[in-house]
Formats: structure tokens, sequence, C-alpha cells
């Protein structure tokens, strides 16, 4: 009876020190210093415009497909607001030196007449001429190539809407198969839009009659526009999630040639339950900050 209760207690061991060996083989290994550490808390949850949590769309192993001939939800820029602001122009055509849309002589004449605050020929406060310093309405295309944050696409059978985040404008797309006006009735600050889609993902925008000079400028480097302006955009639904959006400028009063503003900028699908802040310009507030920021004599800010 001993010899049999040893006999069991030695086979008792081996099969412990067996499964010992077996979960050793296979546990990750820690990292030196780690392992008595806590886990790092989970980050905290965007918050809407009454700073509320929101929901996050869930993550997906594999992008789910695009709807089928569908812009809607709210975008905003893949990378984070601050990609759509393009305080020195548009992403893709910066006023750095280095990069210059085809001017004509009479575009590089009106560019040179347009006093600026950003870009190669920024001027004081107190001196530049946007007509935007004093709370004109961007227009269009400058809504897409200076402060394009939360966007917001509304569409049904007929048109689509699009609510930019700035200033809390909006615009109208026809999709029910109307041509763009040969004739302008009036120019629009958003001009005439019309879009067709040219395959299930793809939607692409023919714009005319916008405001041109003085009343507009193209970004905040004072680049010109004329009424003869044609806006192209390309929204193409790359997935469920993400979207890309690509501008071409065609004005042949102020350019020799049709050129891109921006190329495949990319955005991102934000959560349905996101509300989007406001963002305006206030003609009192920019009145007062002209006056407290504005004097060109000291070219220096007040303490």
């Amino acid at each position: 009876m001993r010899k049999s209760s040893l006999t069991s207690t030695i086979v008792l061991s081996a099969v412990l020190m067996s499964s010992a060996l077996t979960l050793a083989q296979t546990a990750r290994p820690q990292q030196t210093g780690t392992a008595n550490q806590a886990a790092p808390p989970a980050a905290p949850l965007p918050l809407d415009g009454w700073g509320r949590p929101v929901t996050p769309l869930p993550a997906r192993q594999k992008p789910a497909p695009a709807p089928r001939r569908d812009l809607s939800g709210i975008w905003e820029p893949a990378v984070g607001p601050g990609d759509g602001i393009q305080p020195n122009g548009p992403k893709d055509m910066p006023n750095d030196g280095k990069h210059d849309p085809p001017y004509t002589p009479l575009g590089l004449q009106t560019l040179k007449s347009h006093k600026p605050l950003f870009g190669q020929a920024a001027v004081l406060q107190g001196l530049n001429n946007d007509p935007a310093d004093i709370c004109d309405p961007l227009g269009f295309p400058r809504a897409d190539v200076f402060q394009l944050r939360h966007t917001q696409f509304f569409q049904n059978e007929r048109k689509i809407a699009i609510l930019y985040q700035f200033e809390k404008r909006w615009r109208t797309i026809w999709i029910d198969g109307r041509e763009v006006p040969k004739e302008i009735p009036e120019p629009r600050w958003y001009g005439y839009s019309v879009g067709k889609w040219v395959d299930d993902s793809t939607l692409v925008v023919q714009t005319v009659g916008t405001m041109g000079e003085e009343r507009a400028w193209l970004d905040n480097t004072g680049r010109p526009v004329s009424e003869a302006m044609r806006v192209e955009e390309r929204f193409h639904r790359v997935d469920h999630d993400n979207l890309e959006l690509t501008v071409t400028i065609d004005d042949p009063k102020m350019y020799t040639r049709p050129w891109v503003a921006l190329n495949k900028f990319p955005m991102k699908l934000q959560s349905p339950d996101y509300d989007v802040i406001e963002m305006m310009c206030i003609p009192s507030e920019s009145e007062k900050y002209h006056k407290e920021y504005g004097d060109v004599a000291s070219e220096t800010v007040p303490k």
C-alpha cells in the first residue's frame, strides 16, 4: 500500500513538471522591468462641441467597402483638423517660392496688387487687403483650400448639401442630371455646382459662376480668381471610412492652364454622433483686433 502511494506521488509530480515546462515554452516573454508595472490607462475618448465623449467608429481588420454613390456623413482631414487649415496656400501648391501656378500677365499683375498676411509676399496686419479679413465670406474654392475642417454631407437623389465648419456656410451640388449653366444669372460666393457619378465611388463636380476680383481670393496668400473660373472637384470614396478630394483650378484669365490645388487630399469618416463646434468670423471682434494689433507705425504687438 505504501509502495503504491509513493508511485502515485512520483507520477503526479512528473505531470506537474511537464505542465509547467509547457507553459514556460508557450508564454510570451516579458520585457525587463515591466513585470510588475500596471497597464497604461486607456486613451480618453474625443469630445464633441458639447464636451460629450464621442462614440468611436468600430475598428475594422479590413475596411468595409464604400456604399454605392453615397458621400453622406461627417468628414475630417485624415491627418487631423489642422491639415485642412493651409494658411500658406493649398496643400499641393503652397506659396513657398517653389510652387507657382502658371500666371497670365493679368494674373501676375492682380497677385501683386493683393497684400496678404501669409505667403512669400506677407505684409503687416495693418497693411493687408484680404476681403476675408473683414469677415467677407471665404467663398469657393477658398472653402476647400483654407479652413477645410469638419465637413458634413447630406444627400438625396437630387442634390448633395455640403456644410463647412468655418463660418457655418453651406453649398449645393446638383446630381439630378442637369448641366452647369451656360449663362450665369448672377455671381455667387459658392457658385453653381453640378456633379456626375463617373463610377459607384467617384463624384466629379464642376463649379462655375463664383465671385471674382475684387470680392474674393483663391487662398490666404492672395492668389487671384476671376468670374471666368471653373473648378473641378473629384470626391473619391476609397472605402467606407476614407475619402479623397482632388481640386483643379481652371481660370483662363488668371492662369495659362489648369492646375491642381489639392491632389487626393485624405479625409476620414467621423462618428455620426459627432457635434461640430462653431467657427465664426465676427465683424465686431475683427474690428477690435485691427484696432489693437493693426498699428502699422509701431510694427509691434501691444503688451
